[in-house]
């Protein structure tokens, strides 16, 4: 198998100063072969027999054989070597993380670009491809609650998931966090993993839904599930959907943001978690970014090393031609060194 060169290190490249010496092997080389020939002048050259005048001109080649050889030496010493790296990693802490996903209405309304909810589920996308090592869930809620993706490690299903998350007439009106959380919560009741999280997101206040958000929340603080509440929208004033037309299509006009802060704060805090507010693009951005980092997965990268050495072809070749230099002078150029 043919080795590219760039794929060769070297473990002692402080060797290769030495061939800063060349030149000066080069010139003692010149100076020592025009010592070692002495100038005799002859009246005729007619005794001699011109067969063997094309050995002489092989005398130069002695020098090539040995300055390659000396090249061939410094590079052995240098240790060239190729490395194979074989990589193993081990997951010693994961974490499962369902995200709760408020799709009312209201999450059309246009504060984010270039809505609410395809702002989040553009952030939301990012984070799952960032826990390449985690199992995700989705839950979906609005006047009621339901199960998009049970938790798994199949991240295209996830994202594939996600991606379909839309607003449906189908699914009763209104806001539900309660609901929303405690279906998160049966999602991750029996979970084995050493974390569990729910990130738990609404533009928002609970107006739907037969369960109490506190009764949830202490649901959650029951199984060890921290939680982390997003409060989604504009400050103020928002353009949002007001009414429906007779081709099913929304009208948008201005309408307050309304979000339960003190109750997501509550979830947030008795969970052990924290509460956050998206006013923009850029901030819900942030705002998972800083989640990801708070949420670490523990991993063991193991890594292993395979080394081919090269250098011991490259002594041999050095051998031959030292060998080979040996041979020749004493035998062809005999009568001329």
């Amino acid at each position: 198998m043919i080795t590219a060169l760039n794929d060769i290190t070297f473990e002692h490249p402080q060797w290769f100063w030495l061939f800063l010496i060349f030149p000066f092997l080069i010139a003692w080389q010149f100076y020592t072969y025009n010592k070692q020939n002495a100038t005799v002048k002859l009246s005729s050259l007619s005794g001699f027999s011109g067969d063997q005048g094309w050995l002489s001109k092989l005398k130069p080649i002695l020098m090539v054989f040995r300055l390659l050889a000396i090249g061939l030496l410094i590079t052995a010493m240098a240790r060239p070597r190729t490395v194979d790296v074989s990589t193993q990693t081990n997951t010693t802490q994961g974490v499962d993380i369902v995200m709760a996903i408020d799709v009312s209405a209201s999450m059309l309304a246009r504060d984010l670009k270039p809505n609410r909810l395809e702002a989040l589920k553009e952030v939301a996308s990012d984070f799952v491809q960032a826990r390449p090592t985690d199992r995700i869930g989705l839950v979906v809620y609005a006047g009621e609650s339901f199960t998009k993706t049970p938790i798994t490690s199949d991240k295209r299903i996830v994202l594939n998931a996600l991606n379909d998350i839309e607003y449906n007439t189908l699914i009763e009106s209104g806001t539900a966090i309660g609901m929303g959380l405690a279906t998160s919560v049966n999602r991750l009741k029996d979970s084995e993993a050493k974390s569990k999280v729910i990130i738990l997101l609404t533009d928002g206040v609970n107006n739907a839904g037969f369960i109490d958000p506190k009764i949830a929340t202490e649901l959650a603080l029951e199984y060890d599930i921290k939680t982390y509440t997003i409060g989604l929208g504009s400050n103020g004033m928002a353009l949002g959907p007001v009414s429906i037309d007779r081709q099913g299509n929304f009208n948008y006009g201005r309408v307050p943001v309304e979000i339960d802060e003190t109750l997501l704060k509550e979830i947030a805090n008795k969970t052990g978690g924290q509460y956050f507010r998206a006013t923009d693009n850029d901030k819900l951005e942030k705002i998972y970014e800083e989640i990801n980092k708070l949420e670490t997965t523990e991993i063991e990268e193991f890594k292993f090393y395979n080394y081919d050495e090269k250098y011991r072809v490259l002594v041999l070749i050095a051998a031959f031609l030292l060998l080979l230099e040996v041979l020749i002078k004493n035998t062809l150029l005999r009568s001329f060194v």
